[in-house]
């Protein structure tokens, strides 16, 4: 709650301009994106106030969740990590979700983020005030509704973090385990079971061949086809006790490897523009590697290799998934499963098959982006709102919800390279909009409904020159080949990098609290409170200024002139964010 001394905008005509105001912040989530959030205001924001709620027992999101067999990530591990927090001891070149999991923890207890974190707390709604937020958290281990409230309210929630069972009936009929490869149960045991494995997604091309090697027969349901980029001599690659010892005591050779690698990541946006040599080259590479794979077998071959373009649904290095395909315990059904019964799936040609001992669901999560609760201002709820068509401003705000910030939103940068990196820069422009309420007499911001309509057009017509357009199923497209893509950026991670680096206030519309001047105070400068500063500090001999235009300072920023030959390592190029 803001002090009340702090509750009239005059409190500052006694004061320096740009004094800043306390704030209270609210964020939803402790995954990256949340710990991301705690450790950008504790660096860089004075008299802030925060909390932040996650539902579960522990922090890392997606990655205390998930841990099925298999579970890793698809984004090299040396790339999967912030840009200033290196990790020298990842085990290999994908990382496994409990390394993850263990980097993201670690994180918390070295920077003290846990002082912010209130866990087996969920956000169960929010509404806008007039001039901040009331939101209702459940209490998980009491079961009891309590109240907070906040200047500004942050969703740090996650894309992929809402899963989802299939859309199919006879769930509750099912008589053996029924498992989701996102709440997976430890304990369960599958050495010599017959297990039914529904989904051909990214996450039951991992688990598949983790288990092949313990059921006495598996039963793949499959309604689709996709691409897996298999990539010989890197699969299951772990890095050797020489590699790890160089990256944790070789000044600049880890600093060099993860730069070679990013490089890689950065260039991939042509993989997905329709008809570039990019995309018809890694298309036939992964026809012929595929094939390989199949070793022949024309049944696979003819279901499981698309025909829509390559990069319309997310590819995942899928190691040792083909392989497993064709092992003798594994059959592979290409129906859609249309009813579970006690003992099994029946499909959609009427077909029952038998797995009567574990039934695994690897049917992914609900990408609609809408809330999943309401978040209400005024008489608009963002759940009705986003019911059909999320539109967001730059993956960051929506129209018409005052101080409500989000990270990951609609059409943020998730599939053209590695996602920490975007994630930073999220976070990076909420801190700036925070630090803009501090400073100044502002009541409420929201973007402009202009300007989230002109965004939204810009996107639509530029996805029709992308392989995401295809008429492919996707969680892209909230999982229809015929909605809108409202998952991905428009351009690259680099263009998202530098379209938010600089807020654009004339996209947003500001309320104030009284003359939107009074933050100028009583005529003195934030130096004249510093009795150590220079107060000649602008007196020099010679022009020493950063450039201030924009492109002349990108220069500066991404080092124009320090890289001779940008050359990806293979593994960079071929694998990074794809």
């Amino acid at each position: 709650m803001v002090l009340k001394s702090f509750a009239s905008p005059e409190w500052r005509l006694d004061k320096p301009i740009h004094t800043e105001r306390p704030v209270k912040v609210i964020c939803i989530g402790a995954g990256a994106s949340g710990l991301q959030l705690a450790y950008k205001l504790q660096k860089h924001v004075s008299g802030f106030s925060l909390t932040v709620y996650e539902k579960n027992p522990e922090v890392s999101g997606t990655w205390y969740e998930n841990k099925y067999p298999g579970c890793a990530c698809d984004v090299l591990s040396h790339n999967y990590t912030w840009s200033f927090e290196p990790k020298t001891d990842w085990s290999g070149l994908y990382p496994a979700s409990q390394e993850i999991y263990t980097y993201f923890n670690d994180f918390a207890d070295k920077y003290g983020l846990r002082q912010y974190i209130k866990t087996q707390h969920q956000v169960v709604g929010a509404r806008w005030t007039g001039s901040g937020w009331n939101v209702s958290i459940k209490d998980l281990t009491t079961g009891e509704t309590v109240n907070d409230t906040c200047d500004v309210l942050v969703n740090a929630g996650g894309v992929l973090n809402n899963w989802k069972w299939p859309d199919v009936s006879g769930l509750d009929k099912y008589k053996g385990t029924l498992l989701h490869t996102a709440n997976w149960d430890e304990a369960v045991d599958l050495k010599g079971k017959t297990v039914g494995l529904i989904g051909n997604g990214s996450s039951g091309i991992q688990i598949l061949p983790a288990i092949q090697p313990l059921a006495e027969k598996i039963t793949v349901f499959m309604r689709r086809p996709t691409w897996v980029s298999p990539l010989p001599g890197f699969e299951g690659r772990q890095y050797t006790d020489e590699e790890k010892r160089r990256f944790a005591e070789e000044p600049g050779h880890l600093l060099a490897y993860r730069r070679n690698a990013e490089r890689g990541n950065s260039s991939i946006l042509p993989v997905f523009i329709k008809g570039t040599d990019a995309n018809n080259n890694i298309r036939d590479y992964m026809l012929k590697a595929m094939e390989e794979k199949l070793a022949g077998n024309k049944e696979l071959e003819e279901k499981l290799i698309p025909t829509f373009a390559l990069g319309c649904r997310r590819l995942t290095p899928g190691t040792g998934y083909l392989e497993a395909l064709g092992e003798p315990n594994v059959q592979v059904v290409f129906s859609g499963v249309t009813e579970v019964t006690e003992q099994g799936c029946k499909c959609e040609d009427g077909t029952e098959h038998q797995v009567p001992d574990v039934l695994i669901c690897a049917t992914g999560f609900d990408a609609s982006y809408r809330p999943r609760f309401p978040i209400v201002a005024g008489n608009k709820n963002l759940q009705d709102v986003w019911a059909q068509d999320p539109e967001s401003y730059l993956g960051l705000a929506a129209a018409d919800f005052p101080n409500y910030l989000m990270m990951l939103g609609p059409n943020s940068p998730v599939g053209t390279g590695a996602l920490l990196i975007p994630i930073e820069a999220q976070v990076d422009y909420i801190v700036k909009m925070i630090d803009h309420w501090q400073t100044h007499n502002i009541r409420s911001f929201t973007p402009d409904a202009a300007a989230v309509r002109d965004f939204v057009a810009h996107k639509d017509q530029f996805m029709t020159k992308t392989v995401w357009a295809d008429p492919c199923k996707s969680w892209y497209k909230s999982g229809s080949s015929k909605d809108k893509i409202t998952a991905l950026w428009p351009g690259s991670n680099l263009h998202y990098l530098e379209t938010i680096r600089q807020v654009r206030f004339e996209d947003w519309k500001f309320e104030y609290e009284g003359n939107r001047f009074t933050y100028l105070g009583n005529g003195k400068s934030q130096t004249e409170t510093n009795p150590d500063a220079d107060f000649a500090y602008y007196v020099r001999e010679e022009d020493d200024d950063l450039p201030l235009a924009r492109n002349k300072m990108t220069r500066i920023i991404n080092k124009t002139g320090s890289v001779i030959v940008a050359e990806g390592t293979g593994e960079g190029v071929l694998l990074a964010g794809i």
